[in-house]
């Protein structure tokens, strides 16, 4: 069996981050979203992986190399123009020959990993395709899923007005070569797009056997601001706490805390869930829960919860807490003589902010 990660888009609900970064590189718990992808895969136990990139095609295979450093088997397929889940399927024939494989998108991150899903396709060898589908509160945002009373899939609908079930599809599918047959035959939709649900539509209607997984536990699409830090608290809440850095005497830092190495807490109080990074330095500041900071950074006199810091970035002196915010790499955050009340930041990378004394 083989992996097929979906990896391209311009990730306009990020900007301004994803002007000069992948969102698929955006780290959540300080691991880019796309590394967890990788590594879920390799621990379902697959070690050839494709990976469809577009317009950050560059820096994808920069970061990832040839897979090594994750012990698997990296090649890339280059989707020139943004033309739909199901043409990127179809464009990866060549790597994905006809073996039995799973795709996964990119930028989701998904609670638990992906074995369960792989055992049970692996035991089903009549099995066309199987899809993974959890329950949502607002369906009508999705593509949903009705099924058989023998629970096979019944038919699949995008973002139906009106909507036959609550579960939607996650964005982790299960194909076996007969999806080929469904790239081919299937025309783009109104947006110009082949589109990967009538390319399931299209198995069904022809008596393809499409079977759910019904995942139980959390799914994120990190594809907006608050997505990335809704992933970031999930993921910093599984992770297993260790000190790597070092801790003054003068610090209060939590057991759910992970201090990377290099790191340097000075005069500081870090509550967890959090984590950080390699060579950052936290002085006479709070860190709260549920933040993310990156390495290279500093942070210094300040008070910051419930965010996400990206590598090389300095806080210093800010009069207000920052809270539900993102900050991208190289981002200057420091104090002027205005006075602001309160703020919220999706800084780009290279952004410098003065903001006022209270």
């Amino acid at each position: 069996m083989k992996g097929l990660i979906l990896s391209g888009g311009k990730g306009t609900r990020l900007y301004p981050l994803t002007y000069t970064r992948a969102k698929q590189l955006i780290p959540v718990a300080n691991k880019p979203v796309l590394f967890r992808v990788i590594e879920a895969i390799r621990d379902a136990g697959i070690d050839e992986i494709g990976i469809v990139t577009g317009d950050t095609h560059n820096e994808i295979v920069e970061a990832v190399g040839d897979g090594s450093q994750f012990e698997v088997y990296i090649e890339y397929i280059n989707q020139e123009l943004p033309m739909g889940l199901a043409h990127a399927v179809k464009i990866s024939r060549d790597f994905l020959r006809d073996d039995r494989f799973v795709m996964f998108l990119g930028d989701n991150v998904i609670e638990g990993g992906i074995s369960d899903l792989i055992r049970d396709f692996d035991k089903h060898p009549d099995w066309n395709s199987q899809i993974v589908l959890t329950r949502v509160e607002y369906p009508q945002h999705y593509g949903v899923a009705r099924l058989k009373e023998n629970g096979q899939i019944d038919y699949l609908v995008e973002k139906p007005e009106d909507p036959p079930s609550n579960l939607a599809l996650v964005g982790i599918y299960m194909f076996d070569h007969h999806i080929f047959e469904a790239t081919n035959a299937i025309q783009p939709s109104a947006r110009g797009e082949l589109e990967i649900t009538d390319a399931l539509q299209w198995l069904l209607e022809h008596n393809y056997v499409v079977y759910p997984h019904i995942h139980e536990g959390w799914w994120v699409d990190t594809g907006k601001p608050i997505d990335m830090l809704d992933a970031n608290s999930r993921v910093l809440e599984e992770l297993r706490p260790a000190i790597r850095g070092v801790v003054d005497e003068l610090s209060e830092v939590d057991f759910r805390v992970t201090i990377e190495d290099g790191a340097q807490i000075i005069n500081s109080v870090v509550r967890g869930p959090a984590i950080i990074g390699r060579d950052t330095i936290v002085r006479n500041s709070y860190v709260g829960p549920f933040t993310s900071i990156y390495h290279h950074v500093t942070i210094e006199n300040c008070e910051i919860e419930r965010s996400i810091v990206l590598e090389h970035s300095k806080l210093r002196n800010v009069g207000s807490r920052i809270q539900d915010s993102l900050i991208g790499r190289f981002a200057d955050v420091d104090m002027s003589d205005r006075k602001p009340i309160a703020m919220k930041l999706a800084l780009g990378d290279h952004s410098k902010v003065r903001l006022p004394l209270k």
